[in-house]
């Protein structure tokens, strides 16, 4: 199973950074200049928001559908983007991470503005962990989906 397999990948990756990362980044950028128009604080955090936009607006496609696999993945793909951007917001002080774009971290000038910036390692493990119990409980309700599918056939 596809998901547990990922559940399996993400836990013992040493890098932070995933294979389904790679697609997050493109959607991550793109947000940017597509939130840029709100002004300069939602241009900053657009990148995050389409990257979890996306997934979630492909899962409300499916929910409408009853593609219950697809609702699944969708939402599998929606908690592993908190994986890493709870990464990318505990290293807000740090700034190690190698950056896309601008240079700038948005995590460091957002967690600034907000005069939360002593809080990156926290706010960060928060997220991710939210991450991982999201994926984790998109698996339960997907397997208890599937028995209550086979059980009323």
């Amino acid at each position: 199973m596809f998901f547990l397999g990922f559940l399996w990948y993400a836990a013992k990756s040493e890098d932070d950074f995933l294979f389904l990362d790679r697609l997050n980044l493109v959607i991550h950028e793109a947000g940017h200049p597509l939130f840029s128009f709100f002004g300069e604080t939602m241009n900053i955090l657009g990148g995050t928001l389409l990257e979890l936009l996306v997934p979630l607006g492909i899962a409300v496609y499916f929910w409408w559908h009853r593609h219950t696999a697809g609702v699944a993945f969708c939402s599998f793909w929606f908690f592993e983007n908190f994986l890493y951007i709870g990464t990318y917001m505990a290293d807000a002080r740090r700034v190690t991470l190698p950056l896309v774009g601008s240079g700038e971290h948005d995590w460091e000038i957002l967690f600034t503005q907000w005069g939360v910036l002593h809080l990156d390692q926290k706010i960060g493990g928060m997220t991710r962990t939210l991450g991982w119990w999201g994926m984790v409980l998109t698996v339960v309700w997907l397997v208890w989906m599937w028995r209550r599918t086979a059980s009323s056939e």
